[in-house]
């Protein structure tokens, strides 16, 4: 059986993003680039209605891209129990009001039982300090958090 991977939208905006200027940026999205073409087979891939409507938000051109990108990529349903967790996030301040959309892509993915949400959004999703109260909240609603991380930890060896 394959592992279980949510595809958080910051992993898809950098996969089809014109190269950045900025180096760290423009290495992260060779980093997804080649995750995504060397790698992504090995795993099972899922998504949710959040990740496709913030992938449709923007620029028309670019939101068409990052939405072909995320053609045969599973949907997940939107659970009461994810929004109710994702909710819990927020009301415990574990993560700020205005980052309600990553707490659902947080909730999503452990409601759902995967193994790892991929992401590049280090603020509020792949964060140490943030991990922490998460993974306790998590925990304490029965559900276990998947492991965060970026396409360059999900590469391998």
């Amino acid at each position: 059986m394959k592992p279980k991977v949510y595809i958080e939208t910051s992993t898809i905006s950098y996969l089809i993003a014109r190269p950045s200027r900025d180096l760290v940026i423009a290495a992260n999205q060779q980093v997804t680039r080649e995750w995504w073409n060397m790698r992504r087979a090995l795993f099972d891939l899922y998504i949710s209605q959040v990740v496709i409507d913030e992938a449709n938000a923007g620029d028309q051109e670019a939101a068409q891209q990052r939405l072909e990108a995320m053609q045969g990529i599973l949907l997940l349903e939107l659970k009461t129990e994810a929004l109710d967790l994702a909710s819990e996030f927020i009301r415990s301040k574990a993560l700020p009001k205005k980052a309600s959309q990553d707490a659902l892509h947080i909730a999503i993915a452990a409601v759902y039982g995967l193994d790892y949400l991929l992401t590049w959004n280090c603020k509020h999703i792949a964060n140490a300090v943030i991990q922490k109260s998460i993974a306790r909240i998590v925990a304490e609603q029965g559900y276990e958090l998947p492991t965060i991380c970026t396409p360059h930890e999900l590469l391998g060896e």
